[in-house]
């Protein structure tokens, strides 16, 4: 079963301010705001919902392709993605423009200050689902608002059955809007404020979201999870972490194990354990794709965590 992951491709620029936001940012003062922090701690990681969960997928063995615009400066990444074989044939690189970037400062108190710049990500919607390339799955991830429209109308068009996650593009739509995609789509998947905000703005409940799909998948951070399928709750437990370092892309990591329970055709209860615990192993690590050595023992793994075979 071939999967195609529609969503960014980006790169995340991370520094540290070895201090607090509160004590330079003045309350009465917000107005006319003017402040600068010394970052004397700098990384750059690959990212992007679509780079992380097809990399993601490719460490437990499952290619797939990548439906996204990128920008000159992809040289770099691309070398990455194609060292760990994953499929590129649908990447377009639009001229004169940056791939999409996240500039994250973070503080001593794990506030952040983020500033995105979507770059040739605006050109995504220019993009089609290839539908004679045997894809059976999609998944339609945060993105331009023309690319995840088009990309879910076309995967409904063609019948393919995809996941609808709406992630950071939920300031994109209203609630008629996201009731077409919930109806499009045979899954979604939500984090708990993201499904807090869905429900208020569509009017539904979450067994009436659950009603309209396949599958309705709330992720709840160190709660766990839950599943509402087949007129059941399943109740995921959350996997204790060996270390809690970096949560970027531990929603990403938890997506790729659905992709892959469902390529597979696991139960619900499998699929969403094996999702739970590839979040843990990723937060262990900064970025969000450098936990490529602690997949391949993911069966052993998922036997210990849970005393069952995956």
């Amino acid at each position: 079963m071939t999967t195609m992951i529609c969503g960014s491709l980006a790169y995340d620029t991370v520094m540290v301010f070895d201090g607090r936001f509160k004590e330079h940012i003045l309350a009465d003062r917000i107005h006319m705001l003017s402040v600068s922090f010394l970052v004397p701690k700098m990384r750059r990681n690959f990212g992007g919902v679509a780079g992380n969960i097809a990399f993601n997928l490719r460490l437990l063995g499952m290619k797939s392709h990548v439906l996204a615009s990128v920008g000159d400066d992809f040289d770099p990444y691309e070398k990455w993605l194609r060292r760990h074989d994953v499929g590129l044939d649908y990447v377009k690189r639009i001229a004169d423009t940056y791939t999409a970037q996240a500039f994250i400062t973070t503080d001593l108190d794990d506030n952040q200050i983020t500033a995105f710049h979507p770059g040739a990500m605006d050109h995504a919607g220019t993009l089609a689902v290839p539908t004679n390339a045997g894809i059976a799955l999609g998944l339609v991830g945060p993105d331009s608002r023309d690319a995840m429209i088009r990309h879910a109308d076309q995967f409904a068009a063609a019948q393919i059955p995809f996941i609808f996650d709406v992630g950071q593009g939920l300031p994109l739509f209203d609630g008629p809007a996201l009731t077409r995609f919930i109806d499009q789509a045979t899954w979604v998947i939500v984090n708990d404020y993201e499904g807090q905000l869905i429900q208020e703005r569509t009017g539904l409940s979450a067994e009436a979201i659950a009603a309209r799909c396949s599958a309705y998948i709330v992720t709840r951070g160190s709660q766990g999870s839950v599943i509402y399928a087949d007129g059941k709750v399943v109740e995921i437990p959350v996997v204790e972490p060996t270390a809690v370092v970096d949560p970027t892309g531990c929603g990403d990591a938890y997506r790729a194990g659905i992709v892959y329970g469902l390529n597979k055709k696991l139960p619900w209860a499998t699929t969403g354990r094996l999702a739970s615990l590839l979040g843990a192993i990723k937060i262990a690590y900064h970025g969000t794709q450098a936990h490529g050595d602690e997949l391949q023992g993911i069966g052993a793994r998922y036997l210990a965590e849970f005393g069952h075979a995956l």
